[in-house]
């Protein structure tokens, strides 16, 4: 049966993005404690996706959401706030959420996504920003550090 109108795409450079993690190296945040693999990021959109994995005791610095954030928790232990989050847990961060120290009470793995960046700050100054932008430069150097290395 013949659809009642054309839904096809007007863009015909539209393509599904896979991204195969397994052959992704890890990039490495904080020496010896926090890792990500950078799945995808928009820079239309500002949005992003990172597999974060900090081993026991990384502490990730006290934040502000500059828009939504979206977690789930694949192994280990995190705390946030007063509540700990487990394997199989999902978490939703309103944008504006400002929040202290998240901590791995395990060695954690967790899907990560953003619909923008994080602010991160001590009780002096900003210390950090977190956006697509960053992504891109740290996938780049990243590339161009393996490209160096072969």
């Amino acid at each position: 049966m013949a659809l009642p109108q054309d839904i096809s795409p007007v863009n015909s450079e539209l393509v599904d993005s896979l991204t195969r993690s397994a052959k992704m190296d890890w990039i490495e945040t904080k020496p010896g404690s926090a890792y990500m693999k950078i799945l995808w990021f928009s820079a239309e959109t500002g949005r992003w996706a990172v597999l974060f994995r900090w081993l026991k005791g990384h502490v990730a610095s006290p934040h502000k959401h500059l828009s939504s954030a979206q977690a789930f928790v694949l192994s280990g232990k995190l705390q946030v706030r007063d509540d700990i989050f487990e394997a199989g847990d999902y978490l939703y961060e309103q944008n504006g959420m400002v929040h202290g120290a998240t901590t791995a009470l395990e060695d954690t793995e967790y899907l990560f996504f953003c619909d923008g960046p994080i602010l991160y700050f001590d009780d002096d100054a900003f210390t950090g920003y977190l956006g697509w932008e960053q992504l891109q430069r740290m996938q780049e150097a990243a590339d161009n550090s393996k490209v160096a290395a072969e």
